[in-house]
């Protein structure tokens, strides 16, 4: 059996008749995590691969397959309802973080002291939008103030 090599970028695509596969660390670039969770992944039989003598192989198929299997954060449940729920307005501190253009630990800091409220579902921090929005005119728009008039 022939095998053909496509070269994209820096890793390659191997192709067998009919099957594209990629080594492990190609899995790991294209998945964006490390080599090591990908060898995690297959040793929890989550990841379907194949070893050819000494290299692991994972047809593309099955890493997309994987990929969309994987864990997500903002696909939590918790107790039956969606955790990060954006259309009825429950965000993530990293969510948060993103929207207003500011460090997580700013936002963490925030609900710690109490200029934000948020609210612990699970192991969580899941924050309302009515908070964010409170935050930000209350805190973030006297800072910007403060910095024009200076």
């Amino acid at each position: 059996m022939e095998k053909e090599t496509s070269h994209l970028g820096e890793g390659s695509i191997s192709t067998s008749p009919g099957k594209k596969v990629v080594s492990i660390t190609e899995a790991a670039k294209i998945n964006n995590v490390t080599r090591q969770a990908i060898y995690v992944a297959i040793k929890q039989k989550k990841l379907k691969a194949s070893k050819d003598a000494t290299r692991w192989t994972i047809d593309l198929e099955d890493l997309e397959n994987y990929r969309k299997q994987k864990y997500s954060r903002t696909k939590s449940l918790f107790n039956g309802e969606l955790l990060f729920d954006n259309h009825k307005g429950f965000y993530s501190v990293n969510q948060v973080a993103k929207m207003l253009n500011v460090p997580a630990q700013k936002i963490y800091y925030a609900t710690r002291v109490g200029l934000m409220k948020a609210h612990r579902k699970g192991a969580a921090w899941v924050i309302h939008i009515s908070d964010v929005k409170q935050y930000q005119e209350a805190y973030l728009s006297k800072k910007a103030q403060r910095s024009e008039a200076m």
